[in-house]
């Protein structure tokens, strides 16, 4: 018994050692690994693709252009300008556009690439690879986070992201991401043309 107990203090004296050293390499392993995701979406060309949202309160297929920090993002209720300080959104039903400086929180909910702007400060960072693809996790260190949980599926060799899953509190938002592509439009896309919606309503919230 005696002996029994060494081993178990032994062993947890172990993994009391290694486990630090682990959990660093892997946060470093998954930072790396979301560089990189960031130098496929930030290129200086800019990216485009199609997504799929499914939320607590909201099912939409649309699509999504990206450059640096600006984006646009076009599904059947609304469309979405932003050219890296003011958002525009065009809402269909209503005909109205809502101006807005929306926070990183708030471009979250419109852009399902917006995590490369997110990872490299406020969140632990964690990896597990399998099938070809890697799954970072991303948890909020305070929990007045709007954010409080991200995951991040990425192609293993492309790192292209594939799937973005997010919690706010406790409500889930799911966004799968397919037909990634280099972006062939210029930056005109990314600002809202009054000329386009002569008769909408312009609200602004700024």
């Amino acid at each position: 018994m005696h002996i029994r107990m060494k081993r178990i203090t032994l062993l947890i004296a172990l993994l009391a050692v290694l486990t630090p050293g682990a959990r660093a390499d892997n946060a470093a392993d998954a930072r790396k690994i979301l560089d990189k995701v960031a130098a496929v979406v930030a290129g200086k060309n800019g990216v485009e693709a199609t997504f799929l949202l499914k939320g607590e309160k909201i099912n939409a297929k649309g699509t999504i252009a990206v450059k640096g920090n600006k984006f646009t993002a076009n599904t059947t209720e609304a469309t979405v300008w932003y050219d890296g300080t003011t958002q525009w959104t065009y809402v269909k039903k209503t005909d109205e556009v809502n101006i807005s400086t929306p926070s990183k929180e708030q471009q979250a909910q419109m852009n399902p690439l917006t995590f490369i702007n997110l990872y490299k400060s406020g969140y632990k960072l964690s990896v597990s690879t399998k099938n070809g693809t890697s799954e970072v996790r991303m948890q909020a260190v305070s929990s007045s986070s709007a954010i409080q949980e991200i995951y991040v599926v990425v192609n293993a060799t492309t790192y292209v992201p594939v799937q973005v899953r997010m919690r706010r509190k406790s409500a889930w938002m799911t966004i799968n991401i397919s037909d990634f592509t280099t972006l062939k439009k210029g930056d005109g896309i990314f600002v809202f043309n009054k000329k386009d919606y002569p008769d909408a309503e312009i609200v602004d919230l700024r």
